[in-house]
């Protein structure tokens, strides 16, 4: 995605930044001419990957490592920010992690994870970042199709991008008085790190199977759902706020039967032809 300089003087925070998702968004907001903070738990060769790749492209990129599951994580990641910038333009909650495990098989510590893991984060960086946005800003949450839809070892993770998705609804109440947007981005199946550990899961249904039920036969990929996110940290969404994207090739509108499973005449054609 071209961003055209629409970024320039903008900083911007994504949690989990070294990879994926994350990485693909500093990368284009740096060519937007953004300065990105980017955080890490722990691999600090991969930050600096990226804080290089940001730089290559223009913009100025700046790697802080903190723990976002730990409440003290959040306030000194942000302390951080305060420090080097005193202000903050965009927050883009990203981090996540999850027990892909079924109901009866979920242990305390795996909810408890759940929650500071993918939740608290969100909440506790959105306290931190309001005070930095006096002239206003952009705060986005990623959260994903098992917010909306059930399917198998993901009640843990999906609960809590549900929480989140309700999170951003309360939050763009609150914070548009003071210029700030709130807005969720739910992915579907996005070919990333976390794609290839939940079909590793022993059980889980083959991969290649389920993208014949997206009608885009694909998975997405992580630019995919950094260009939406863009978008909602733009100027052109200055009017959309307390709402979640969907970005999932069309997997969310579908239900059976599949047409991949239904035969002639039902089955649709390689491409129409436009003679009757």
């Amino acid at each position: 995605m071209t961003c055209g300089g629409q970024f320039q003087n903008k900083v911007a925070l994504i949690t989990g930044a070294s990879r994926g998702i994350g990485r693909a968004l500093a990368h284009t907001l740096g060519r937007g001419g953004a300065t990105v903070v980017v955080n890490y738990k722990k691999n600090t060769d991969l930050a600096e990957k990226v804080v290089a790749g940001i730089e290559e492209v223009g913009g100025r990129g700046l790697a802080v490592q903190a723990d976002v599951e730990t409440v003290e994580g959040v306030h000194s990641l942000f302390a951080r920010v305060r420090d080097e910038f005193g202000r903050l333009d965009h927050f883009v909650s990203n981090a996540a992690a999850g027990a892909f495990k079924n109901i009866l098989d979920l242990k305390s510590h795996h909810l408890d994870r759940s929650y500071a893991m993918n939740l608290r984060p969100f909440v506790l960086g959105a306290q931190q970042a309001v005070p930095l946005m006096d002239a206003g800003g952009r705060i986005v949450a990623l959260s994903s199709y098992g917010s909306t839809r059930a399917f198998p070892t993901y009640a843990a993770l999906g609960s809590m991008k549900a929480a989140i998705e309700s999170w951003v609804r309360y939050m763009a109440l609150e914070f548009a008085p003071y210029s700030i947007n709130v807005n969720g981005v739910s992915g579907g199946l996005i070919d990333s790190d976390s794609l290839e550990y939940f079909y590793g899961v022993p059980g889980i249904a083959d991969r290649a199977s389920v993208f014949d039920r997206v009608p885009k036969q694909r998975p997405g990929t992580a630019q995919e759902v950094a260009d939406a996110i863009t978008f909602l940290l733009s100027p052109g969404a200055e009017y959309i706020t307390g709402q979640t994207m969907v970005v999932d090739g069309g997997l969310s509108v579908v239900a059976p039967p599949f047409f991949a499973d239904t035969s002639a005449p039902l089955s649709l054609p390689a491409h129409p032809t436009g003679e009757k």
